[in-house]
């Protein structure tokens, strides 16, 4: 790498993953050069690689996140599925037991995408990289911040393993790159708010929710008739029984394979071993349903096993003093429990935030970065009401249990779960929501409370809404239910 001629016209983004790239994206209309820094060395094309264990669990992309990418970089989705990734509508091609029963397949009103992180993230790294502003420093960790508590003015970096990168240890002398603006994308593990108090500001608030998860997941070759326009399979669970919390879900992505997640909470949870694994999808989940599907489907690898679930929030955007120069997005700042699906979307939303941002109040000018930070907390803050809303009435998830406030929006969750089994004028709604395109605001209308005291104005499914097609397709037998 040549190092930035003009560091007033220079950005670095730390971590190359969904989050880092999109973020890059983004500031590339503004920036003459934005530098990439990112501790692994990235595969060229579709393949694993160190530091997204995570990538080995199920993913998808909400409709919100579909449209935030596709709105930094445009064709990007037909791209991803013309590589072999699924569009999914919602509801129409989703079979979910929820809390409260089986959900009808209503005509579409949003849709996912669907494909393993793999393809996901080489896609969109590809499209990233491919502009001449955009320069990715490899196998290089970021090991601090210049500057001081007014302004961050750079960002301190060792290579890895030698020249390449490749052995994961931290090697060769520090070096500082300087920039106008420094974007921490580093995820869970992020160290930003070490790095500000070293700067000499205070300690960020933070928040914690842990359900205590433990995540299992496998890949699946579909049965041969079951490997095109097969439906996404959930089983979740229904906090009311107070037993622990175990879901599963089914998700039909390219080269027709199924990767396949399992969850458990406290006391619930899944082992790592291969030969359980259809066990408990069968006999742990409300309903054996994803066990019945996999008892037909060939295994493509073994289990991958993680407990890093913790709902975790860092309020930077409450800090009393905020330096110029730096923002913080993505896991980073928000990490959610994996089970609602909206990590990528978020980041993705975070990211056009950034720069909107940046575009209405222009690069360099004074109180940029604190701007900036405010306005990504706005869809990290609306995904993080939707993760802890149920999580935190799992035993031992936060040291206080779950408030009054909690309880009161639980149980009207939890009326309007029920509605949206038999309404799908409300499914529509709740779907809204959870595809991060409208806020929660949408389910507190007039319209929408009188439906949700009226209830489901159909009767309840007794069993999973397969076609007889797809049942015969995936050798189930007829009377599943």
């Amino acid at each position: 790498m040549s190092e930035p001629s003009n560091p007033a016209r220079t950005a670095v983004v730390l971590g190359g993953s969904h989050a880092g790239m999109l973020a890059a994206r983004a500031l590339s209309g503004f920036a003459d050069r934005v530098v990439v820094i990112e501790r692994d060395v990235l595969p060229d094309g579709p393949a694993p690689r160190r530091g997204l264990p995570q990538a080995r669990h199920a993913h998808m992309l909400w409709s919100g996140g579909v449209r935030a990418v596709e709105e930094l970089l445009p064709g990007v989705t037909g791209a991803l599925r013309d590589a072999g990734a699924r569009r999914s509508p919602v509801t129409t091609d989703m079979v979910v037991l929820g809390p409260r029963g089986w959900f009808r397949r209503w005509p579409e009103s949003h849709h996912v995408i669907l494909a393993g992180r793999d393809l996901l993230d080489a896609t969109i790294r590809a499209r990233v990289l491919a502009d001449e502003r955009i320069e990715l420093l490899a196998g290089t960790e970021a090991t601090g911040l210049v500057g001081d508590a007014g302004a961050v003015t750079g960002v301190r970096v060792r290579t890895r393993g030698g020249t390449d990168g490749r052995d994961g240890s931290a090697s060769g002398p520090e070096r500082t790159v300087p920039a106008a603006l420094v974007v921490d994308t580093t995820g869970r593990g992020s160290r930003a708010a070490g790095w500000l108090q070293a700067l000499g500001l205070p300690a960020v608030e933070r928040r914690e929710v842990d359900p205590g998860l433990a995540y299992a997941s496998r890949l699946y070759l579909a049965p041969e008739q079951a490997r095109s326009g097969y439906p996404i399979v959930n089983v979740q669970p229904d906090p009311r029984d107070g037993r622990p919390g175990r879901a599963g879900f089914l998700l039909p992505i390219e080269d027709g394979r199924w990767i396949v997640t399992l969850n458990g909470t406290r006391g619930g949870e899944p082992t790592a071993e291969n030969d359980d694994f259809v066990r408990f999808a069968r006999e742990e989940l409300r309903h054996p349903v994803i066990g019945e599907l996999l008892e037909r489907a060939e295994p493509l690898s073994d289990v991958s096993y993680t407990r890093a679930t913790v709902n975790r929030r860092s309020y930077y955007e409450r800090m009393a003093a905020w330096p110029e120069n730096f923002a913080v997005l993505g896991d980073a700042l928000a990490a959610y429990n994996p089970l609602y699906g909206h990590g990528l979307s978020v980041a993705a939303q975070s990211a056009v935030a950034l720069r909107d941002a940046v575009r209405r109040h222009g690069w360099g000018s004074a109180g940029l970065s604190r701007r900036v930070q405010r306005a990504v907390a706005r869809p990290a803050g609306g995904a993080w009401d939707l993760a802890v809303g149920q999580d935190v009435f799992y035993p031992g998830a936060t040291e206080n249990g779950p408030t009054l406030r909690d309880r009161l929006l639980a149980a009207y969750v939890g009326r309007l779960m029920l509605t949206a089994t038999g309404s799908g004028r409300i499914a529509r709604r709740v779907t809204d929501v959870t595809s991060l395109e409208r806020g929660p605001q949408v389910l507190l209308t007039p319209t929408v409370l009188l439906a949700a005291t009226a209830g489901p104005l159909r009767r309840p499914l007794p069993g999973p809404p397969l076609t007889p097609s797809e049942r015969e397709r995936a050798g189930l037998r007829a009377g599943l239910e």
